[in-house]
């Protein structure tokens, strides 16, 4: 073993075991002895265990988690290989694409805008974006003779509005996702699906491209009838551009990023952080398929909203602390506490249908339906995994997750490049390790 890696290896045994070292480490909050605030040390570090196990039998490359009670970083460590092929150690700084967990950021910045008196969630996207003011839906039909689905297309019954796409009731779809077969192949045409090339990558377009070919691809369904997972957060990331007048990227940093300290968040990698940047493993061992992220190196035509941007596990602490705090942290005010408690709502209801639900998509498990932004836990039971009712979260496709319980003051933060069909997997263990370790 390189002597810089065994080294760095004693260094993440001791950052695990001892909170005075966490002092030269950005971790995003302050630090306390699990005990101070009511979970088992020894019981916290079977996470280190468990993971290094799946990393020694190559399934993971590395891992950093970091887990906060009360406002207090009780846990930190980093696993494996930032980059295993570099033979390079993961570091608790390690930057890592963390696709759809873009997505809360970005709603949040759309309910600045609902706060700042420039947009209502009632609006129709099309008082933004003109282009989505007449949609068609591509409607399936089921051939019973001869157990085929045809597609029909129809004219939408109403508009988009901000809160579909804050839900993900527009109608709109991910072509890695839908089986809506017209708006798969409408997508693939229009570039905003890359089938056999990469996945949720559409960064290539610039805004106007964006707006223009989405709007022009049939709707999967009618407007605020059923919740499908989407682009329908780059859509909104494109509201939140024409309703602030200001770039995606430069509004977040301007609003939230700088205002949070949130050092190494962005939708791209500068040249002199390149050397933090997480890598996957060349193969995905669950699946035998090549792993292919997308190119962070260089700045996007688009940010996209949905799945483009990059972060540390202590940044997003902050984020998610923020928003267990009620909308503040270190005496900085992003929103209202009333506005997180609208955010982290059950805004699916008995009216709107989700054949795959948050939770299933998220976890596989059932327990959880949408609000604006995350999934949010209904009840204490159900879901397959610990938890709280009110508990909110969401995740990203390269392994990435993140959840927040209010009930228990608890954060968890876990970060990985591993975008296997086994990283529902992870998300559950690590959850399930963090919630047995509680003592209080």
């Amino acid at each position: 073993m390189k002597r810089w890696m065994l080294v760095a290896a004693l260094v993440g045994a001791f950052l695990v075991a001892a909170p005075a070292a966490w002092s030269q480490v950005n971790l995003g909050l302050a630090q306390a002895q699990p005990a101070e605030v009511g979970v088992s040390k020894p019981k916290l570090d079977r996470i280190h265990d468990v993971l290094k196990r799946e990393i020694d039998d190559g399934k993971l490359a590395g891992t950093v988690v970091l887990v906060a009670r009360k406002g207090k970083v009780i846990y930190a460590d980093a696993a494996g290989f930032q980059d295993k092929e570099e033979s390079k150690p993961m570091a608790l700084g390690s930057i890592f694409r963390i696709y759809s967990m873009t997505k809360p950021l970005v709603s949040v910045a759309a309910m600045m805008l609902v706060e700042d008196g420039k947009i209502e969630l009632t609006d129709p996207v099309s008082k933004f974006l003109p282009a989505f003011k007449t949609e068609q839906v591509s409607l399936a039909r089921a051939d019973g003779e001869f157990a085929r689905v045809t597609y029909t297309t129809v004219p939408a019954d109403r508009e988009i509005t901000v809160q579909d796409l804050l839900r993900h009731t527009a109608g709109l779809a991910y072509g890695e996702i839908t089986a809506n077969a017209p708006v798969k192949d409408a997508y693939a045409k229009a570039g905003l699906y890359k089938p056999g090339v990469r996945d949720y990558d559409a960064r290539d377009l610039t805004p106007a491209e964006e707006v223009e070919r989405l709007a022009k691809a049939p709707l999967a369904h009618q407007p605020g009838t059923v919740w499908e997972y989407s682009l329908a957060v780059d859509l909104l990331g494109r509201v939140v551009e024409a309703a602030s007048g200001k770039r995606l990227a430069d509004f977040l940093d301007e609003r939230l990023f700088k205002p949070l300290k949130m050092q190494d968040t962005a939708f791209w990698v500068p040249g002199d952080k390149m050397g933090r940047l997480a890598q996957p493993l060349a193969v995905d061992a669950a699946s035998g398929q090549a792993n292919k992220l997308i190119d962070v190196a260089a700045e996007p035509k688009n940010d996209s909203g949905g799945a483009g941007g990059v972060s540390t596990a202590a940044d997003y602490l902050r984020f998610a602390q923020m928003l267990l705090n009620g909308g503040e942290l270190d005496g900085v005010r992003v929103l209202s506490r009333t506005t997180i408690a609208l955010m982290t709502s059950d805004h699916l209801g008995t009216r709107i249908a989700a054949p795959v639900t948050p939770g299933e998509l998220l976890l596989g498990t059932p327990g959880y339906t949408f609000g604006l932004g995350f999934a949010v836990r209904q009840g204490g039971g159900i879901a397959g995994v610990p938890g709280s009712a009110g508990e909110f979260m969401w995740a990203g496709y390269a392994g990435t997750y993140f959840w927040i319980d209010p009930k228990e003051q608890l954060v968890g933060i876990y970060m990985s490049q591993a975008p296997s069909p086994t990283r529902a997997y992870y998300r559950k263990l690590v959850k399930q390790l963090v919630y047995a370790a509680i003592i209080d």
